[in-house]
């Protein structure tokens, strides 16, 4: 790894980190029953979707914390946000976001390890 690379990634995590901490503090703006909601929200989306890619994480916690802002200044009510399914709403919300899913990773990595041993087979 050049030195390049590394100053990259130290940088880069850095980044996220500064980024995820301006997140908490303006989650922490929201009323109390939109920031309750959006912790169950997120917590919900930390544990279920299984998105390993931090860069995408991170950009679907601000996307659900956008989303929770704006609903708290139309003055719309949780439940409007989340509907009566607030699992149903939590799936739908990550499925934006499959593409950090380590699962997906994991799938194209095994495709690819079966098609370099099928064309090993063909020659």
């Amino acid at each position: 790894m050049s030195i390049r690379s590394m100053f990259e990634t130290v940088v880069g995590e850095l980044e996220l980190k500064k980024r995820w901490r301006q997140l908490k503090a303006r989650k922490q703006q929201l009323p109390e029953s939109h920031r309750k909601a959006h912790d169950a929200v997120e917590r919900y989306l930390m544990y279920s979707p299984g998105i390993a890619d931090g860069t995408i994480l991170t950009a679907m916690a601000e996307d659900l914390l956008d989303l929770f802002e704006q609903g708290a200044a139309d003055g719309t009510p949780v439940s409007a946000i989340v509907g009566d399914n607030p699992v149903e709403f939590a799936e739908e919300f990550a499925r934006n976001y499959s593409e950090g899913a380590w699962i997906k990773k994991e799938r194209a990595r095994l495709t690819d390890a079966i098609e370099a041993i099928n064309k090993e087979d063909e020659s």
